[in-house]
């Protein structure tokens, strides 16, 4: 009998919209067409023999799923033209059938990289212990670590850039020790432009070429140990709690892997470093966000710290209770005392390494913390004065008035104010982003937020009964808040074509709440009574 070769198979997997047909003619035949059809063709010129690689919105499909477990980020990412650098994935190999966790299953963050492994197809027995303590972690250290993990990739980014070099930073002990003093309360530091990052050309195709370094045991340990106390700083409340922060971490990730990335056409250049800086042409791309790893930085760290310490009822409650922080901020109580207390922290002695690691100029520190200021503050959407604020800067910055005698200053300041817009509106999608997600996901962060809200009431620090008004509440908030804040992620052109999928879940959603919202209202409250009524008993 004739012996059949082995066959191998180079497999894809991808999600997306596709457009079908049948081509005519001699040899008629049923294709696909389409963008994902052109990335998969792409992913099969960089896939392995034997394995599977899926696509950056196949992850996050299985992630929202409940299988993070399943998926393995690959280290080197893979370039696809018209599209720049993207990040695929390798399906996990397993002798046995992989169950998710529960911790999976219940949480609705886009934690990618939760399952730390090598992309080799074997491991070593070290190799292998290592994923199983990862195993037998409990859900806040396996969330931490994946923090760990979003934040180093970063990190590597920042020491990469600037060549690999990370000196000590004592110089600059007198400069941190000005940050945050002279009187000044976070929300007074605020400012409607940040200067974003400029470069020479020669910098800026250097920074193309990013080098692979390792930012040293130090410098990982630190950031563990701060990212750990920072978990510890988050309350028991049923929403505003250190898994929330996560999620709004993973989906600032998530918006930001999407922006445009850097090309000939976006970024800020200069023929030479002595000569004033050009302006390239940065219309409907990142506004030189993505050219800049300590922005992304800042931006994804605020995430993470927004609601340190948060005391689970609104800032007005706050106030309405004089409380010793609302005596000291009296506005955007919550946001600025995060600010300080996680800024205060990182400053300490035993962060050293992670500092220099972050920093290496004063220039750098105050862009930083001007960065992690804008960001959180942003997130402080129910006082009206901020919000009309924000709303008129958007408007200037994204006017369809552009005058051709403007001058560079001018040019330059007109997108460092689009920057700074951009990156607050990305903080407070990220914020709200489970109305933008699955209806499932939707519904669990609805329910917990509903829960810390009539908590509060029960525990007599609310005025009113949220639960009366929850329903229509829910409603009005798609339409005044999410969904515009939704199309404004659309309109402003930095996420690309991927930016449609906020609006439409955002709409989705609104609909389904429409339909079932009154009744599930109902079904939380029924879930708090019976859990209040379980606790009083056991307490008894």
């Amino acid at each position: 009998m004739m012996q059949m070769p082995f066959l191998i198979h180079v497999v894809s997997f991808l999600s997306g919209q596709v457009t079908a047909g049948v081509l005519r003619g001699e040899r008629s035949r049923f294709q696909l067409f389409g963008d994902t059809m052109n990335t998969g063709a792409r992913m099969e010129s960089s896939g392995e023999r034997s394995r599977i690689q899926v696509s950056q919105v196949t992850a996050e499909l299985l992630t929202e799923a409940g299988f993070a477990s399943w998926i393995i980020p690959r280290s080197m990412k893979m370039f696809v033209k018209g599209k720049g650098e993207m990040q695929t994935y390798w399906m996990r190999k397993s002798d046995r059938p992989i169950k998710p966790r529960a911790a999976d299953l219940e949480s609705g963050m886009g934690t990618l990289e939760e399952e730390a492994e090598t992309e080799e197809s074997s491991r070593t027995v070290g190799q292998e212990s290592e994923i199983l303590g990862i195993e037998e972690m409990n859900k806040t250290e396996r969330v931490v670590e994946w923090n760990v993990e979003v934040l180093v990739s970063l990190l590597e980014q920042i020491v990469g850039s600037r060549g690999g070099v990370t000196n000590q930073i004592q110089t600059l002990s007198s400069a941190e020790k000005s940050i945050g003093t002279g009187g000044r309360t976070v929300l007074q530091e605020f400012t409607p432009i940040i200067p974003l990052k400029r470069f020479d050309t020669e910098e800026l195709e250097r920074r193309r070429r990013t080098i692979t370094v390792d930012i040293g045991e130090d410098a990982k340990s630190q950031l563990r140990r701060y990212i750990s106390k920072i978990s510890g700083m988050y309350p028991d409340n049923a929403f505003h709690n250190f898994e929330h922060a996560s999620h709004v971490t993973a989906s600032v990730k998530k918006l930001l892997a999407r922006i445009v990335n850097i090309d000939d056409r976006n970024g800020l250049a200069a023929s030479d470093p002595s000569e004033s800086v050009d302006l390239v042409d940065l219309a409907g791309h990142s506004y030189g966000i993505t050219s800049d790893p300590l922005t992304q930085f800042a931006v994804v760290f605020s995430a993470l710290i927004h609601d340190v310490d948060h005391p689970g009822v609104p800032n007005t409650q706050l106030v309405k209770e004089n409380s010793r922080w609302a005596q000291i901020y009296q506005k955007s109580v919550a946001e600025q005392k995060s600010v300080d207390l996680a800024w205060n922290m990182l400053m300490e002695d035993e962060y050293a390494a992670l500092r220099a690691c972050i920093y290496q100029t004063e220039d750098e520190l105050r862009r930083f913390r001007q960065l992690v200021v804008n960001t959180v503050m942003a997130t402080d959407i129910a006082d009206k004065e901020l919000q009309a604020l924000r709303k008129a800067r958007w408007e200037v910055a994204f006017s369809n008035v552009d005058s051709v005698a403007d001058s560079l200053s001018d040019r330059v300041e007109s997108e460092d104010r689009k920057a700074t817009i951009v990156i607050e509106h990305l903080i407070q999608a990220s914020d709200v982003s489970h109305t933008m997600q699955h209806w499932h996901i939707y519904k669990k962060w609805n329910e917990r937020f509903f829960m810390e809200c009539y908590g509060a009431y029960r525990a007599g620090r609310a005025d009113s009964d949220p639960s009366t008004n929850w329903y229509k509440g829910e409603i009005g908030f798609f339409d005044f808040y999410v969904i515009p804040l939704a199309k404004k992620l659309q309109s402003c052109g930095v996420f690309g074509v991927s930016s449609h999928e906020y609006l439409n879940y955002a709409m989705a959603n609104k609909d389904e709440w429409i339909r079932e919202g009154e009744s599930l209202v109902q079904k939380f409250l029924a879930k708090f009574n019976e859990q209040n009524e379980c606790s009083s008993h056991s307490s008894s």
